[in-house]
């Protein structure tokens, strides 16, 4: 039987900045944490890095976590700001551009592929898609986040936003095409 672990001890054990509570607690919410970075992440090391950002920000930050609210959603909002930060740092959200048209036949639909998909195997296929697409679409369809908050978060505009979602929608209808072994016609606008 698994010990069971007292989350509230381990949160008052980082008030008062105790390293033992604060690995702990680290170690009791790895694979929640994973679980959110991943999805903005292009790799697995990229995610621990925007988990153990995040981890920090936490710690740094625990005062301001209310004990009368759930701890998880707190968590999961402050890691999803961290992989926010991690790709302003690192990525050029809005100087993403796609030089291919994608020329999508009337006859198929985006559902028809999901249908022959696994969940991972669609995880698997968001993180191809480039990373300011991956965000905002992350953000809009993982999170709910409308455009307005999302350009607030990322600093673009709410066009970019909206074109960036479109954009990734259409990648990964391309994507979704290529694992269902569906060739797309595309034609390079230049």
């Amino acid at each position: 039987m698994a010990k069971s672990i007292n989350v509230e001890f381990l949160i008052a054990g980082c008030r008062k900045g105790n390293r033992a509570s604060q690995i702990k607690l680290y170690e009791h919410f790895y694979s929640y944490g994973m679980a959110i970075a991943l999805p903005y992440a292009n790799s697995r090391e990229e995610a621990l890095e925007i988990l153990n950002d995040g981890f920090l920000k936490v710690f740094l930050k625990i005062d301001q976590y209310k004990k009368e609210f759930p701890f998880k959603p707190w968590l999961r909002r402050v890691l999803i700001h961290s992989a926010i930060d991690y790709h302003r740092k690192h990525n050029k959200i809005s100087k993403q551009k796609e030089d291919k048209t994608i020329s999508m036949p009337s006859s198929y639909s985006f559902n028809d592929g999901l249908e022959n998909l696994k969940y991972n195997d669609l995880v698997n296929l968001i993180h191809r898609l480039p990373p300011a697409y991956r965000l905002v679409f992350n953000m809009s369809v993982m999170e709910g986040m409308s455009h307005r908050e999302i350009a607030q978060q990322l600093g673009i505009s709410i066009g970019a936003s909206k074109s960036n979602l479109a954009r990734a929608r259409i990648k990964l209808q391309e994507l979704i095409q290529e694992a269902n072994g569906f060739n797309l016609k595309t034609k390079n606008n230049g």
